[in-house]
């Protein structure tokens, strides 16, 4: 039972420090502390004197905790038996979706990402027996590490006392809501879960995200309505699992996430008025400068698109598209007169043309010159600008295997013999640790991994790793650094491993000497395994 008071600097179970307050919410206050057995940041969730629900909520924590998917976050602790019931969890540092959704919509490839690691992760958490039921864009995060978290499964919906007769069904609208806000920046669902725009509707419904925001492909919009449970194009029957969703968004062009996922650069989207027919951005040029239709169909893109910058200067704009038609210019009257008329302007489109060929042809005869670069009026072209090389792959001169114990006397020497062939030049042999009794290294060890030595220093921008089937699922480290120590050297990614070829890429080249990829957890397989390393960059 709750009935001491709690302040900042209160120490839980002689551990846990209180330092900054949240959030109360619903008799209960989220704090940031600092466990100071293990030395690092925590959450920790306290409970107001008569909070009805402490033994469920408690019950609740330490069935998540069971959870090893690390794109939700860990439950450390909880407990109830004392003067101060507590609920502690990983603190997880980053920017929220509704954060993000705040300054522009997604790009559709990387929405599409963003929300099939999040549908994977309540995916993982149904297969539990666990739900979230209360998800909203300020339950997604993108971590400085740059990791998808997802906050509160099981605990939120104790905490809010909601029950659903079928949790799949609710948490999967809960992510097709998300994934349309994520497009649009607006928000579909119930104003109190949410302070971005209102989507706008029509007769009761949300409009087509694609008819809010340009760039959503058809086959994205589909996905975002039968998640809503909204008629979709084609007949396809309703989503009503986080896993049937996350299938779904497979099958769709999906941008990688960077180190940073920011919104797509843009303004923040006008609501494009519904039409009688689907409309499209104005085509390319026609005879004589008239744009194609925005009626005429057009062929769908291979993969979604961010919408194209609309022009500044004299074309007609209607809420972002080209005006769909062009008007006869004032000057050429009907009847009798347009032979003489049009003669004048094919001599001045004539001469129009014999210019900018003069022009042209100065322009190439001029290409030796010290500035290519420059026009008369001093502005660079694009022809004077150059692309830097492309990064080239870095030899790696050796590799180490390495390993922390949280016990002594339980080495891994197999994370020792194995390191080599990291770099061996063969994708069918790999790196690899011993077998635990469960992710977390069966409490035996804190962490593992490989060092890779490059020589000297170098400027990384891009590593490649393959990983086999079985490992993928574990929770990996990246760090950079000058010195063979995990603590000094720098940290430039976290996130879960893939099964074959996936990328790490830092946002910007960053400079070392040695590449530390290590393990926090473990995949479900509970062995550690990386097959070929590239490091991808360039020298000194």
């Amino acid at each position: 039972m709750s009935t001491s008071i709690i302040e900042p600097g209160t120490r839980l179970s002689g551990r846990y420090r209180l330092e900054e307050r949240v959030g109360d919410s619903g008799g209960s206050t989220l704090w940031k502390a600092i466990d100071e057995i293990l030395a690092r940041a925590v959450a920790v969730r306290t409970f107001d004197p008569g909070f009805p629900r402490v033994t469920e909520v408690v019950t609740a924590a330490r069935a998540a905790s069971r959870l090893t998917d690390p794109r939700l976050t860990q439950v450390f602790d909880a407990d109830d038996s004392g003067e101060q019931a507590y609920v502690v969890s990983e603190w997880a540092a980053g920017e929220s979706l509704e954060d993000m959704l705040r300054r522009a919509p997604l790009e559709p490839g990387r929405a599409a990402t963003l929300l099939y690691e999040a549908a994977e992760a309540i995916a993982a958490a149904h297969a539990a027996g666990l739900s979230h039921l209360r998800l909203s864009p300020r339950d997604l995060l993108w971590t400085t590490g740059g990791t998808v978290k997802l906050l509160g499964v099981a605990v939120d919906a104790v905490l809010a006392d909601l029950r659903s007769d079928d949790p799949a069904l609710d948490d999967t609208r809960a992510l097709g809501r998300m994934l349309y806000a994520s497009v649009t920046a607006h928000w579909p669902g119930d104003p109190a879960d949410s302070d971005l725009p209102a989507a706008p509707e029509v007769d009761g419904l949300c409009r087509a995200a694609r008819q809010v925001q340009a760039g959503v492909s058809l086959a994205l919009d589909t996905i975002i309505c039968r998640a809503l449970g909204l008629p979709a194009q084609g007949g396809h029957e309703p989503l009503t699992t986080p896993a049937d969703l996350a299938a779904a968004l497979k099958s769709v062009p999906r941008t990688p996430l960077p180190l940073f996922a920011g919104p797509a650069v843009g303004p923040p989207p006008a609501v494009v008025p519904r039409p009688s027919r689907p409309t499209r951005p104005a085509g390319p040029a026609g005879p004589a400068g008239q744009t194609r239709p925005a009626s005429v169909p057009a062929a769908s893109p291979a993969e979604p698109r961010p919408p194209r910058p609309q022009p500044s200067s004299h074309r007609a704009q209607h809420n972002g598209y080209a005006a769909p038609h062009a008007t006869r210019p004032a000057g050429i009257p009907g009847g009798q007169d347009r032979r003489p008329v049009s003669r004048t302007l094919l001599a001045v489109a004539a001469a129009a043309v014999t210019v900018i060929v003069g022009i042209s042809a100065w322009a190439l005869s001029s290409g030796g010159d010290d500035d290519p670069g420059a026009q008369g009026n001093g502005t660079p072209t694009p022809t004077g600008t150059s692309q830097p090389p492309a990064p080239k792959k870095l030899p790696i001169k050796n590799a180490t295997g390495k390993y922390e114990e949280r016990q002594a006397g339980h080495p891994d020497p197999t994370v020792l013999k194995t390191a080599g062939l990291v770099h061996d030049g063969k994708n069918g042999t790999a790196w690899q640790s011993q077998s635990y009794a469960d992710p977390m290294f069966g409490n035996y060890l804190k962490g593992l991994g490989v060092v890779l030595d490059m020589g000297s220093v170098v400027s990384i921008e891009q590593i490649k790793l393959n990983v086999p089937d079985g490992g993928a699922g574990a929770t990996l480290e990246v760090r950079v650094g000058n010195e063979d120590a995990r603590g000094a050297m720098q940290q430039i990614a976290e996130r879960s491993t893939e099964a074959g070829s996936f990328q790490i890429e830092p946002g910007k080249a960053v400079r070392g000497r040695y590449v530390l990829l290590w393990f926090t957890k473990l995949p479900s397989s509970n062995k550690a395994q990386i097959g070929e390393v590239t490091v991808l960059g360039r020298p000194g």
